[in-house]
């Protein structure tokens, strides 16, 4: 290779590399910060009152007296004064509240039950919401990383403009912002991702970032190059020797990170923002005939129990599905310990155990099984061609904190599907599909750009070694590079001149 073409392509490429570090390098820097910093949930455990169903009316009657014949998911959720039946109908449809020891149907209360959610998970009890509002597509506000929809956004009367989005199928905090996030998420959006750009000219975005953060990989590349090849008798001092030495700590992460950065740009450049997220379609109700106030008392002694579902298995039987609760003083309560319970996929719920609808006998088989026939009836594809089951307690490259659903189980599948599959056997839900065509990139994306290597020494010391590494090839590479060119071209336009 000749050294003085690299040299040459080298200097070419200090403008567009330059400005690729300053702004899109740059704006990373925003990214660690609000995964240091950002505002957050300040509790982690859901809401807990104790599960007692022995003063409730059978669910039977409660859904035949509301002319419920069909629902895709029923369990019982803690609401802000009582435990309550919620009903979903439909994926789409607005969920369905009942009062258990009456059957009394609560009108619009989904709503109440996200304002309720978002005072609890933000510790504001007794802070009024000055609005709630239903989000039913991804926006800059709330964009496709968080997953999950519908989801309603819950404002509260702060100066601080806090709002909360929630999940209410699974009471989960889907995403949390303030003017301050707001700002520097619109600023990350529109420097590091051109999110400004309208979908009509998608490909010129991809088109342009490509070229333009391409442009620092190349130079970076050919930087690495005269690293390797020119050998000096002695340490060349000033601007230059500052650059070079910079260079050896900075030039292998630049790669990574521009690399990562295109891969991933052409991985999902183009496409629709979509949310895997999938409920069952609606399954007829018959055969809920077993008592369970009647029986509760025998049931629960000495179990703490954190939920009820009711699910439904592949011959048409319903099984109650019981929930155990985390012990209390497991659950994080630090800040940073929530924040690493977020990111890392601590799960606030225990295992749990199956009873038949009909008789009230334990269903042996357990979770597992239950997953199975989930899997089976989201793919449209028999049990047999299954590689391999198991699950999931932490997030990951393949299923990440984004999916806010922790434990799932996951299939993985070869031809025809060729994709990981993740159920929540707790509501019935296909959490997400993970292509396996995806997996080089999500690995890059995973290890290359947000260095999920260093995760174990704690996401405090990921965000601040990307931090340094990004300042330092900002003004040692890039800073120092231009200053360098411009003396350069000074110098020739004087001889020139001369």
């Amino acid at each position: 290779m000749n050294l003085g073409n690299v040299m040459k392509w080298h200097r070419r490429l200090v403008v567009l590399s330059a400005s690729a570090l300053f702004v899109w390098g740059g704006s990373g820097l925003i990214h660690t910060y609000l995964s240091s910093f950002g505002v957050q949930q300040a509790v982690f455990a859901p809401a807990m009152r104790a599960l007692d169903m022995s003063q409730a009316l059978p669910i039977a009657d409660i859904l035949q007296k509301a002319g419920v014949d069909r629902a895709a998911a029923m369990r019982v959720v803690v609401a802000e004064h009582e435990n309550l039946l919620q009903v979903t109908e439909r994926q789409d449809a607005p969920r369905r509240y009942f009062r258990l020891r009456t059957g009394e149907e609560l009108p619009q209360h989904d709503q109440l039950y996200a304002a309720f959610l978002a005072r609890h998970h933000m510790g504001f009890p007794d802070t009024p919401v000055s609005r709630v509002e239903a989000v039913h597509q991804f926006s800059a506000s709330y964009p496709a990383v968080n997953r999950l929809l519908p989801v309603y956004k819950v404002s509260f009367a702060r100066e601080d403009n806090l709002h909360v989005y929630i999940y209410t199928e699974t009471g989960a905090v889907a995403g949390v912002s303030n003017v301050e996030k707001q700002s520097l998420q619109t600023m990350f959006q529109w420097l590091h991702t051109g999110s400004y750009w309208p979908q009509s000219l998608e490909w010129l975005r991809v088109a342009l970032f490509t070229v333009w953060v391409g442009g620092l990989f190349l130079a970076a590349a050919t930087g690495l190059v005269l690293l390797l090849r020119i050998r000096r008798a002695k340490r060349v001092g000033g601007k230059k020797g500052m650059h070079r030495l910079a260079a050896y700590i900075v030039v292998l992460p630049t790669l990574v990170f521009s690399f990562s950065g295109v891969f991933h740009l052409l991985q999902y450049g183009g496409a629709e923002p979509v949310s895997h997220l999938r409920l069952q379609q609606p399954m007829q109700l018959n055969g809920l005939d077993f008592k369970l106030n009647k029986h509760w008392n025998a049931l629960s002694a000495g179990t703490a129990f954190a939920g009820l579902s009711l699910v439904q298995l592949d011959d048409g039987r319903w099984l109650y599905r019981l929930g155990l609760a985390m012990p209390k003083s497991h659950a994080p309560k630090a800040p940073e310990a929530i924040r690493n319970a977020r990111f890392d996929g601590v799960s606030p719920l225990g295992n749990a155990v199956y009873l038949r609808a009909d008789t009230g006998e334990v269903w042996p088989e357990g979770d597992l099984e239950m997953a199975h026939q989930l899997a089976a009836r989201f793919t449209g594809i028999e049990r047999a061609r299954v590689q391999q089951a198991q699950l999931v307690t932490r997030f990951g490259g393949d299923y990440d904190f984004r999916n806010k659903r922790l434990p799932v189980w996951k299939f993985e599948y070869g031809a025809p599907l060729n994709a990981s599959v993740f159920i929540d056997t707790a509501t019935g839900v296909l959490a997400d599909v993970a292509p396996h065509s995806a997996r080089p990139e999500r690995w890059s994306f995973s290890v290359l750009h947000k260095w999920s290597f260093l995760t174990p020494l704690g996401r405090d010391v990921q965000n601040l070694a990307i931090a340094m590494i990004i300042v330092l090839a900002i003004l040692a590479m890039a800073g120092l590079g231009i200053v360098m060119r411009l003396k350069a071209k000074g110098q020739n336009n004087v001889k020139i001149g001369a």
